[in-house]
């Protein structure tokens, strides 16, 4: 037998308990058919040598805007912006180079980081020299336009009314002032979308060239195709578009968008009375790109002060020229949502959640258990997205459901001190849990919801260590977790979250050969230096992706590979 890859003169950590190291791996068809001495003396096509580098399996981040990340990337970037008199000057200059009729599109504002205000409206159209402006909080639960936008959307008219589930900010004197919440975002997108599918397939492009140098192998897009998240009714087939094109670079799993959703008439028997047409489904596709969960938006984001929460933030309300809304909103009727969500999983699909405050995370879990109460499913996991604020109580109903919860841990250095001012300490606590769930022996994926954070997989392992804010205040430090166990979070966790457990995740023969190297070892890297250590390659199915050292070469002969080096043989030692 010749191997497709032989990995050699490595420390890899395989993240399988009963064999949790070797030197070498081989490689044939995509997936791993064996360690060290079950491919000693077999040649290869192709080496790739280590230089007794650390390779684990590639990174997956269950929760992600793929499409979206890849669309930021060419619009103007205002997530530097300090202050709202910075956010109108780099509009102005961005303005300056346009097309007097263009628009000009931004993303990364965050009210946090600007003294606690917003952009306002007309300060944006003097800076637009009256061109169309739509700028994205980092959030993705709310928006900035000018009057342009407003009046196009019929929001200047008398009699205008805000959109369920969505908000229409006001100043003192109650005009609109540009701030745009939750639902009311399809107000501009109306105006915008559909993007064309090969804008869409440049963007996954782009976005996930960019993930192979973070060692991200595996991906989960968390919305398509409607709803405030998607950017064309087609998204899915822009994806295949990005497949058939070699545009996408890792592996891929598609969540719809529930907005997208239709009745269907099927054989009474079936139960089949919500989805997409055909009955495409949750599992359909293959290990490249694939259809995941229904994805159904309940609440906000703690960031806006939108998330449902049982008590009010704090120091409400959260922008003085708005109606006070202390504990945030639902998306919708409750009890219409939780409807949605049984029509959904009685139809066959794993439910994706989006939950950030614990009265949103309690309607959630409802839901679920009456969805398995009416139709039981054993094999189905359900998950909360975010489950950013987890109450006491609540956490034994995530291990009696077998729901997966799904936080974003590099939330903590981006956000913990925002989040915590508006969350007080006990309910901070309470947030963006780690161990708690793992105790529960729940799968806690690794996840970044990129582009509302940084999204490489290293910096959000070591706040699920460290758990510090941007400014070192520790954030829940209670639910910190060893660093192996954060680095099954970003891999075998996040397989099983996904429904690829067994199938990817371990270092193991039988399993897909998606792995990264690194120059340090996560496990002997002091905790607070693990988002410094360096991607040198990520391979692909067997395919090195991304080798800019050129670790990976062709053999001048064929015959049995050079022993491992001297350093290499030594296996790394567990010290978590």
């Amino acid at each position: 037998m010749r191997l497709d890859l032989l990995v050699r003169n490595a420390r890899v950590r395989t993240l399988d308990p009963d064999r949790p190291t070797a030197h070498t791996l081989g490689i044939l068809h995509g997936r791993v058919v064996g360690l060290d001495d079950e491919v000693a003396g077999l040649s290869a096509r192709r080496v790739l040598d280590a230089g007794g580098a650390t390779v684990l399996p590639g990174f997956n981040d269950a929760h992600c805007h793929t499409a979206w990340f890849g669309l930021t990337l060419t619009q103007l970037d205002v997530s530097t912006a300090r202050t709202v008199d910075e956010v109108y000057a780099a509009v102005a200059a961005y303005a300056a180079e346009l097309a007097p009729d263009a628009w000009v599109i931004g993303a990364g504002l965050d009210h946090n980081k600007l003294g606690g205000h917003y952009p306002h409206r007309d300060a944006l159209d003097r800076a637009a020299g009256g061109r169309p402006v739509w700028l994205k909080h980092t959030s993705g639960h709310a928006c900035v336009v000018n009057t342009p936008v407003l009046a196009a959307a019929g929001a200047l008219d008398d009699g205008f009314r805000d959109p369920d589930g969505g908000v229409v900010s006001r100043d003192q004197p109650g005009r609109p002032d540009g701030l745009l919440e939750e639902t009311a975002q399809r107000l501009v997108q109306r105006q915008v979308l559909p993007y064309p599918v090969e804008t869409v397939a440049d963007a996954v492009d782009a976005a996930t060239r960019h993930y192979l140098t973070e060692g991200i192998t595996s991906f989960t897009e968390a919305g398509i195709g409607g709803g405030w998240i998607g950017h064309t009714p087609v998204e899915l087939g822009a994806y295949q578009l990005a497949r058939d094109t070699g545009r996408l670079h890792t592996r891929a799993q598609l969540m719809a968008a529930s907005d997208v959703l239709h009745p269907l008439t099927a054989h009474a028997d079936d139960d089949i009375t919500l989805g997409l047409d055909l009955g495409l489904r949750t599992g359909f596709g293959d290990d490249r790109l694939s259809l995941g969960p229904v994805k159904i938006f309940l609440d906000g984001s703690l960031l806006g002060r939108t998330a449902a929460v049982t008590e009010p933030f704090c120091g409400c309300p959260r922008h003085d020229t708005n109606t006070e809304r202390p504990t945030g909103y639902f998306q919708g009727d409750a009890d219409a949502m939780q409807d949605l969500v049984v029509a959904a999983h009685r139809s066959g699909w794993t439910v994706a959640a989006h939950a950030i405050g614990d009265r949103a995370v309690g309607l959630a879990l409802d839901a679920f258990a009456r969805a398995r109460k009416e139709r039981p499913r054993e094999s189905v996991r359900h998950r909360i997205e975010h489950a950013g604020v987890v109450r006491p109580d609540q956490l034994a109903r995530f291990a009696e459901l077998d729901v997966v919860p799904v936080p974003q841990h590099n939330f903590l250095h981006s956000f913990g001190d925002a989040m915590a001012a508006a969350l007080g300490p006990e309910r901070t606590a309470w947030s963006y849990r780690m161990k708690s769930f793992t105790d529960l022996g729940l799968p806690v994926p690794g996840s970044s919801d990129r582009p509302v954070a940084p999204g490489a997989p290293l910096p959000a392992i070591q706040s699920m260590v460290t758990r510090l804010t941007e400014t070192g205040v520790p954030y829940g430090p209670d639910e910190s977790v060893p660093v192996l166990a954060a680095l099954h979070a970003w891999t075998e966790g996040s397989a099983l979250a996904t429904g690829f457990g067994g199938r990817k995740g371990r270092l193991v023969p039988g399993q897909l050969a998606d792995l990264t190297v690194l120059d340090g070892d996560p496990v002997r890297t002091d905790p607070d230096r693990i988002g410094a250590i360096r991607v040198l390659a990520t391979v692909v199915g067997g395919e090195p992706a991304h080798d800019p050292h050129g670790l990976t070469r062709t053999p001048a002969r064929s015959g049995p590979p050079s022993p491992p080096a001297t350093e290499a043989a030594s296996p790394p030692q567990e010290n978590a």
